[in-house]
């Protein structure tokens, strides 16, 4: 970078913009440049009104809405003249750029980009501008005093750059770089006018001559501004270029100072993204796939001039090659490899998909994978070939892309990534095809397979409805056999309990019968006696004999009435029972002092463990009932004889308004083998000494029943019995 000389009131550089731009103002600042940053627009008006501003470089972020209202007021800010102003953009687009440079912006710059990019921008522009040597008036160009100047920044500039005379129309001075976009030596440009470096026609059809007539009118009418135009490169290929042309007078010579930007790669890939999107909204909606494939050729071989691609499509036997796209080459090429086998000598196509990679055949002429189909391809014309498989998955190939050449070479760098699009793009298609054509084939099966599916469901109906039909006469014969079950199980637990009751009584009173009988007998035999004179002795022994039979009656009488007592206990009888709220450790401390006094000596030691605050919604009689007997049976079954037993009586809440109460002993416990009999109406293990094996099964009755609970035995024979009532905190009603 060069020093420029300015005029001593144009020093200044003026950034209008948020972002930071130290390092651009540091760059500035060493080659002498006044450096001022604003970030508002107002603010920027007002410096350049305080004069000495040279160029504005403007964030197009403080430019205004999209009608970019502040760049005209800056570009006519300064009196008397146009001031230059670079617009930055972070987001950059073709429609921006247009409205920019319509706007009046003096060049449109892409962001990021290089401090000394931008920099560099700036001295061609005040170059032109305001740099250019006082030289003597004369007919021709002083080109020493040229090159002390103008020449030398020229040379070093990173765009191609030709300086015009306006009136030969024909070069005065041109860089290398311009000498590189061209393809021509700087001798050869200075001959060609710049309709000799355009093809015929623009692309959009217009005549090159034409455009750079209108071109040069509007730059000639004091335009500056940045405009498209496609040129030709000396091997033919189109360079397209966005060129800057400013119109130079000097001693009475017009010179015209053209800058081009070659963007052709930019727009081969901006039309390779439109044609991506154009593709995949083409499978989008489902068209043929030959259209589809076609077309995508078509786009590859305008991003690379010169090259004819193919895609072949491998048949879903994963065998047979079948024919795909080749919108450059006659059908009669395809048609000549449709149906052969794939393997791993049959051209670049059919060994790349064999081997599942990438097949590279530099010279088909002299390549022994192309030997049985070397003069097909040499007929049309091909003579090197790089075809890559694509590929559906890891294990799937739906076919393969080729870039072909005329000539003998290896592809480019360009043609891998070409390559490497188009095989993606050609995956989409014809995966999404193959799925379209499978999805069809179910359409087309899809009435069968109803009508199929519907025979087979109304099969299924009938036999659905015989076996609901089977089941409902089956259910009908369980019923009545459960309610002839249930009737003998109520009949034979009816019997069981007679029986039981009928053995049970029938001692006591058989008893009290033969006593009966007996005294009967004394008695007809002390009436007799009485007729024929009593005696004292006869008299005294009926009495003893009478008193020993009033005693026996008596007895037995009295059992009889206790059995019948607890007989009356099986039934129970919940609408006497009074339902109220109490807390159950005080229900507990008051009934175990009863029990306590009514056992016989050596009575066993009571720990209570309930927990506090427990309170229930339940009958407390049937509850007492159940836990005497309970206690009862710890007492006469567990820890009969013993002086040191313990019964210990526990509660505790469970979830859900639960409460577990239990009654333990550490007694002898309970024989395995009696554990599913101890419910049982008269079971008992000690006849005689309980009442009569009726107790545990009126405690089951009363929990299962009135409590709306159930109790659960734990023994452990030698170390005791647990019985576990888990009863509701509000009872049933």
């Amino acid at each position: 970078m060069t020093q420029l000389n300015l005029p001593d009131t144009l020093h200044t550089i003026l950034i209008v913009s948020a972002a930071d731009q130290a390092a651009l103002a540091q760059l500035l600042a060493r080659l002498e440049f006044g450096v001022q940053v604003v970030n508002r627009g107002d603010a920027a008006l007002a410096a350049i009104a305080d004069n000495g501003v040279a160029m504005v470089l403007l964030d197009v972020a403080l430019a205004g809405s999209a009608r970019l209202e502040l760049l005209p007021r800056l570009v006519h800010a300064a009196p008397g003249c146009q001031l230059p102003v670079l617009v930055l953009s972070a987001a950059p687009s073709e429609e921006e750029r247009e409205r920019a440079l319509e706007a009046g912006a003096a060049g449109y710059l892409r962001l990021p980009c290089a401090p000394e990019e931008i920099v560099e921008k700036i001295q061609i522009e005040l170059t032109v501008r305001h740099a250019w040597p006082e030289v003597p008036r004369a007919t021709t160009l002083d080109m020493k005093t040229l090159e002390v100047n103008y020449h030398t920044l020229l040379a070093g500039s990173p765009d191609a750059i030709l300086l015009f005379d306006a009136a030969r129309g024909t070069p005065v001075d041109v860089n290398r770089n311009a000498e590189r976009l061209f393809g021509r030596s700087s001798g050869e440009l200075m001959r060609l006018r710049m309709t000799d470096l355009c093809p015929p026609a623009q692309p959009d059809g217009t005549p090159s001559r034409e455009a750079i007539d209108t071109l040069l009118h509007k730059v000639l009418g004091g335009e500056v501004r940045v405009f498209p135009m496609t040129f030709q490169h000396s091997s033919g290929r189109a360079v397209d270029c966005e060129i800057r042309l400013v119109m130079l007078d000097k001693d009475d010579m017009r010179l015209l100072h053209m800058r081009l930007v070659d963007v052709t790669g930019q727009r081969l890939a901006e039309a390779l993204r439109a044609g991506q999107n154009a593709l995949l909204e083409m499978v989008a909606r489902g068209a043929p796939l030959t259209e589809t494939l076609n077309k995508l050729l078509v786009l590859m071989e305008a991003q690379a001039p010169g090259v004819v691609c193919t895609i072949q499509l491998l048949d879903e036997d994963g065998k047979t090659v079948r024919s795909g796209a080749a919108p450059s080459l006659p059908p009669a090429y395809l048609q000549a490899l449709d149906g052969i086998p794939i393997g791993p000598r049959v051209g670049s196509c059919g060994t790349a998909m064999f081997l599942r990679e990438s097949v590279i055949a530099a010279d088909i002429a002299r390549d022994p994978l192309w030997e049985n189909y070397r003069e097909l391809a040499l007929r049309h014309g091909l003579r090197a070939c790089w075809a890559m498989p694509i590929l559906g998955d890891a294990s799937t190939v739906l076919g393969s892309f080729a870039i072909y050449y005329r000539d003998p070479r290896q592809p480019r760098t360009e043609d891998e990534r070409l390559i490497r699009v188009a095989v993606h793009l050609a995956g989409i298609a014809i995966e999404r095809t193959r799925r379209e054509a499978e999805l069809a084939r179910h359409r087309d099966h899809l009435e069968e397979l109803v009508m199929a599916r519907t025979a087979e469901l109304r099969r299924a109906k009938e036999q659905a409805e015989q076996a609901s039909a089977s089941l409902a006469a089956a259910l009908d014969n369980l019923r009545l056999t459960q309610d002839e079950l249930v009737r003998r199980d109520k009949l034979a637990a009816l019997g069981a309990l007679v029986a039981g009751v009928a053995h049970e009584l029938n001692t006591p009173i058989g008893n009290s019968l033969t006593v009966a009988s007996t005294m009967s007998e004394h008695l007809a035999t002390l009436r007799s006696r009485l007729h024929a004179g009593l005696r004292r002795t006869d008299l005294e022994q009926y009495l003893e004999t009478a008193g020993e039979a009033d005693g026996v009656i008596v007895r037995n009488l009295t059992r009889a009435g206790r059995l019948i007592a607890s007989f009356k206990q099986v039934a129970i009888d919940t609408a006497s029972s009074q339902r109220r709220r109490f807390r159950l450790d005080e229900f507990i401390a008051e009934l175990v002092l009863p029990l306590l006094a009514a056992t016989p000596q050596p009575r066993p030691t009571v720990r209570q463990e309930i927990a506090p605050d427990l309170v229930m919604d339940s009958y407390p009689g049937p509850l007492g009932q159940a836990l005497s007997a309970l206690f009862e049976n710890a007492v006469v079954h567990g820890l009969a004889g013993r002086a040191d037993g313990t019964v210990t009586i526990a509660a505790r809440a469970l979830d859900d308004g639960i409460v577990a109460l239990s009654v333990g002993d550490d007694g002898a416990g309970i024989a395995p083998e009696h554990v599913d009999k101890v419910y049982d109406p008269f079971f008992t293990t000690r006849p005689g000494a309980g009442a009569a094996g009726l107790g545990l099964h009126v405690t089951h009755n009363i929990v299962t029943g009135v409590l709306g609970g159930r109790i659960a035995l734990y023994s452990t024979p030698g170390l005791g019995t647990t019985f576990t009532l888990t009863l509701p905190a509000i009872a049933p009603p």
